[in-house]
């Protein structure tokens, strides 16, 4: 660019202008390219009818009208391409789990990756631990409105500390050494959490990263399977499911096992999960006598689904949840079948979803009984 001064031309610097992309999000880069951040944001807005049976005919008992999650994700680099950040917020009161903690627990992210290599990086800060390949998925990546029961019961979640990953062809090795209370705490007790995670793909890995989002979307042209397993052992913990759950009376140890198998082929995809929580004493009392307890149970899953040229899923669950025989009196065994039909409009990221629950429940306290009830949910899932 030029400016004439009298009989003199006088050349000034260009522009110096962010360049912008809109591949996944908004995506900014400074000019000098030390600086990059992707700004996303997605919500779920949901309706859903609880329908128990009362002796021989179905009722209307709750009717959800909610926005089920709303999120804002920021990512990038900075100063290096090496040097990655994630932030994640959230904006709803389940999101922001206020029933428990009783503040507006916003952030969800908050973790600064330095990758030494290709096959290994480390990470500082809070976000999911390597679990159940579920849990892991992100929530707008999800084959149904939610996550299984099995999930929701024994699911170790987001924790402060530092997490490895490493590589290698066909073999996957995620750690983590973190404080074992969950997600933003002001302080933690001597003891720490550990969580192992080791998967294999005999087949070679799935197409853009196929084994961490539900269905397939990318209709793999060949076989792809990935096996995952996961070990958590969190020493001194207050809260009766490690890092969530309502607050215990006394300090326990508790250990988590998961297991999960992922298949997908042109169009077709399965899933199964086994997980299992144990702690050696799970009760906990007050000094007046009043009872706390670890949720210790196991749990298994099965999910399958089959993507039509159209677009549009079907997509079928079972699910079972069975306490341990300390707990047996205190909590319910569940067992949930559910038929869901999604249409995908832009993939995952926006898509219309509902799905039918026929759920089982049977107490043990004061003898046997068994309820059940129909749940059936729609769902608007849009963001970038």
């Amino acid at each position: 660019m030029f400016v004439l001064s009298g009989a003199h031309a006088q050349q000034l610097p260009p522009t110096q202008t962010p360049y912008f992309q809109y591949s996944k999000g908004l995506e900014m880069t400074a000019p000098d390219s030390l600086f990059k951040m992707n700004i996303r944001f997605r919500m779920q807005n949901r309706f859903a009818f609880h329908s128990p049976f009362y002796e021989d005919r179905l009722g209307l008992d709750q009717i959800e009208a909610r926005i089920r999650r709303l999120r804002l994700r920021l990512d990038g680099f900075i100063y290096s391409s090496k040097l990655t950040y994630v932030i994640q917020l959230s904006f709803t009161r389940g999101d922001m789990d206020y029933d428990v903690t009783q503040f507006p627990n916003i952030i969800r992210d908050a973790m600064v990756i330095y990758q030494f290599s290709e096959k290994f990086s480390m990470g500082l800060g809070q976000t999911k631990l390597p679990g159940n390949r579920q849990r892991v998925n992100s929530s707008g990546d999800l084959q149904l409105p939610d996550r299984s029961i099995v999930n929701a019961a024994f699911n170790i979640d987001r924790d402060f500390g530092i997490q490895a990953y490493y590589v290698e062809n066909r073999f996957v090795l995620r750690g983590a050494i973190s404080t074992g209370e969950g997600r933003n705490i002001l302080s933690t007790d001597p003891g720490l959490a550990y969580t192992v995670r080791g998967e294999v793909l005999p087949f070679g890995h799935f197409s853009n990263g196929g084994d961490y989002f539900e269905g397939d979307l990318m209709r793999e042209k060949s076989p792809k399977v990935s096996l995952g397993i996961t070990y958590s052992y969190n020493n001194n913990t207050l809260r009766s499911g490690g890092q969530l759950g309502y607050y215990l009376y006394e300090r326990r140890d508790i250990e988590t096992r998961m297991a999960d198998l992922l298949f997908k082929f042109n169009g077709f995809s399965l899933s199964a999960e086994y997980i299992e929580r144990n702690s050696s004493d799970p009760l906990t009392f007050s000094s007046e006598n009043e009872l706390r307890y670890v949720s210790a149970g196991k749990g298994k899953n099965f999910q399958m689904g089959y993507l039509l040229p159209s677009n549009l899923e079907l997509v079928g669950r079972f699910s079972r949840l069975v306490p341990f025989p300390e707990i047996r009196f205190l909590e319910e065994e569940v067992s949930e079948f559910t038929i869901g039909l999604n249409k995908y409009l832009k993939g995952h990221r926006v898509k219309l979803q509902s799905d039918i629950t026929l759920q089982n429940l049977n107490s043990f306290q004061n003898g046997s009984h068994n309820k059940r009830q129909v749940i059936t949910r729609f769902q608007i899932e849009v963001g970038i």
